[in-house]
């Protein structure tokens, strides 16, 4: 599918004249794929987990963010495809918007597909997601090792439901994620409260 298909629904909740959010530039992905999480002060508090795939960033709106414990099961849900460019967007979405609040990049880096069948063969990770479960190692500031997402709910009316979670062995922790309001930028370093009292300051 194209990537301008893909982004449809992304385009069609926007007013890209006030949000300040990016348009897609079509620039060419790069070798490594991306991840990045954010933290979104909208309606509900939440973080927003996005991986490249191919060239657009798939996405889930996970409440309480991903965990580096292996014990947490973190819920995820599925929100509309992202272009590569969303992973450097920080500020403030205007009231009355879709998704209008505070966003900072509180993450972000590279991950390594580990997708395999049940003989043991690497498989594409976007046919992985299609299926309802994929493994992936971030490598990012803050997030590191292998992580899983698998679906565990697909209703007919298409809501979906799936987990994130820590898989065990590597650089696995013992916490959660943080405090969203005391969080840091992985980017400028600032907190929700820095970025929405910048804006404000414009």
């Amino acid at each position: 599918m194209a990537e301008r298909d893909r982004l449809r629904d992304y385009r069609g909740k926007r007013d890209f004249d006030r949000t300040g959010e990016p348009r897609e530039s079509g620039e060419p992905a790069g070798d490594r794929p991306r991840f990045v999480v954010q933290i979104h002060d909208a309606s509900t508090m939440h973080f927003d987990f996005r991986l490249q795939v191919d060239d657009v960033l798939k996405s889930w709106s996970v409440p309480k963010g991903p965990s580096a414990d292996p014990k947490d099961k973190r819920l995820a849900v599925p929100t509309e495809d992202h272009p590569l460019e969303y992973e450097e967007f920080e500020g403030v979405i205007p009231r009355g918007e879709y998704g209008g609040g505070t966003v900072i990049v509180w993450d972000h880096g590279t991950y390594e597909p580990l997708s395999h069948d049940r003989k043991g063969r690497s498989v594409d990770f976007a046919e992985s997601l299609e299926r309802g479960h994929a493994t992936f190692r971030l490598s990012g500031s803050k997030l590191h090792g292998e992580y899983a997402l698998t679906r565990f709910r697909s209703g007919d009316d298409g809501e979906e439901a799936w987990l994130l979670v820590k898989r065990t062995g590597g650089r696995a922790g013992t916490h959660g994620a943080p405090d969203p309001r005391r969080a840091r930028s992985a980017r400028s370093g600032r907190t929700l409260a820095q970025v929405a009292s910048d804006a404000a300051g414009e």
